[in-house]
């Protein structure tokens, strides 16, 4: 076999070969958000929480490997006034002086189709824990992602506006979370030991 011939085949191989996969796995929080929309007297009034810690592993060619940890600092909620972050910390609300922190734990994520996924999860507010899902599509760019997903809470579940506050009439028990995660891959997948 000539040299040309064997530098040829040698190209063919290496083509033909699949790329590194990129593991996205550090959150980059100050360019990330949770926030979330509910509801009073039918009208959507939205607010944020301005201090979380995420944990994200995600490579898009094996997706049912990813893993997130998402823990919320409840203390740092913005409800719209001054008057409205120092209720939802009551007692009644998050009751942030015995449960300061949220915290999401995923168990399972799978591919959907064109760029969407599906995580599975344990959601745990204030002492409580119930299953949630949230759908999130996923767009990488170069060394970067970024995760865009919701999910529907029923916030009784949690305990979260007991006595009075529990009838939905006044507050609807759905609350849409919504997530905006961007990612950095740190190294590649095929790299780690």
């Amino acid at each position: 076999m000539t040299p040309l011939l064997r530098l040829a085949g040698l190209a063919g191989i290496l083509a033909a070969a699949p790329a590194a996969a990129v593991e996205y796995n550090a959150v980059l929080t100050d360019k990330s958000q949770v926030t979330f929309t509910s509801r009073q007297m039918n009208v959507p009034v939205d607010g944020l929480f301005k201090q979380f810690d995420a944990q994200v592993t995600f490579d898009p060619a094996k997706p049912e490997a990813g893993k997130a940890v998402v823990e919320i600092d409840l203390n740092s909620i913005d409800a719209g006034s001054d008057d409205a972050n120092a209720e939802v910390k009551r007692k009644p609300w998050f009751d942030t002086q015995n449960f300061p922190t949220a915290k999401f734990v995923s168990t399972g994520v799978k591919a959907l189709g064109n760029g969407r996924f599906e995580a599975t999860g344990k959601m745990t507010i204030k002492g409580r824990t119930h299953d949630v899902v949230a759908p999130f599509t996923f767009r990488p760019s170069g060394s970067t992602g970024q995760f865009d997903g919701s999910f529907v809470v029923k916030r009784l579940q949690f305990a979260i506006g007991e006595g009075p506050w529990a009838d939905t009439s006044t507050v609807a028990d759905e609350v849409v979370i919504k997530f905006k995660f961007l990612v950095a891959a740190v190294q590649p997948a095929a790299a780690k030991k």
